[in-house]
């Protein structure tokens, strides 16, 4: 398999497993992953995914000998859609990093709502230097995480950093051991699944689609949705909680 998936409660953790091609992004594991992340939205149970690696890469992007003729021949938009381009994910995701992100692994890491990285973790564009640039989402997901000026620095230069640097500029949330790695992550899994799921998906729809308004548009656009979290169980829940001095029931 080049993709694993389990699940653990509301939990379900994606591993690309081709760790003797560094996890490489073939057009079966771009088939296999968009799979399993069609996998974890359409089930009602699970609120939180976390994506990872096996081995000394995250992902060291898109596989040279297969995916990149295919996408010359083809076009980039005719590849399976993931949550680089194409699929549409309403719950959180979280990137575990451990290792190499390079390229469409770096991409893959971009398109996630949070990041973990590991002591080990690097974080690079190379793909200037083989005549490409990042066409997975890079150029675009990256100036709005740091800023157009490191951005650019980063995609033109093919500089890679470290995890150290990568929390310094706000790539990522925080920094941990390789053997804390997962664990971390499923803390914050787990923080995000106590929650209402209706706030928390309302939540991720207003920040993700609100950076691709002008602000009026988007304050507009935050106060629908807050109309409609007001109606939810989870907001009854959270009230009534809070008039009984108790923690709200996990995840309504």
């Amino acid at each position: 398999m080049t993709i694993d998936f389990t699940t653990d409660g509301a939990f379900a953790v994606i591993t690309l497993n081709r760790p003797e091609a560094y996890n490489a992004l073939d057009l079966a594991s771009l088939r296999a992953l968009s799979d399993a992340v069609a996998r974890f939205e359409s089930d009602g149970n699970l609120r939180v995914v976390i994506v990872t690696g096996t081995g000394k890469a995250f992902s060291a992007g898109a596989d040279i000998d297969e995916t990149l003729p295919f996408m010359k021949e083809h076009g980039t938009k005719s590849l399976p859609p993931t949550i680089m381009r194409g699929q549409t994910v309403t719950k959180p995701i979280i990137a575990a990093v451990n290792g190499l992100a390079l390229g469409g692994g770096f991409e893959l890491a971009l398109a996630c709502d949070l990041r973990i990285a590991a002591v080990s973790a690097r974080f690079g564009f190379p793909e200037i230097g083989l005549g490409l640039i990042p066409g997975w989402g890079g150029t675009q997901r990256l100036p709005r995480l740091v800023g157009a000026g490191r951005a650019a620095e980063m995609i033109l230069t093919g500089r890679a950093i470290s995890a150290d640097e990568a929390v310094r500029i706000g790539l990522v949330n925080k920094v941990v051991n390789d053997n804390e790695l997962l664990p971390a992550a499923l803390e914050m899994a787990r923080a995000i699944a106590e929650k209402s799921a209706a706030a928390v998906g309302l939540a991720k729809e207003a920040i993700h689609k609100g950076l691709d308004l002008p602000l009026n548009q988007a304050l507009d656009f935050e106060a629908g949705l807050e109309d409609a979290v007001l109606h939810t169980p989870g907001f009854e829940e959270g009230m009534r909680a809070y008039r009984e001095k108790r923690r709200a029931h996990k995840g309504r």
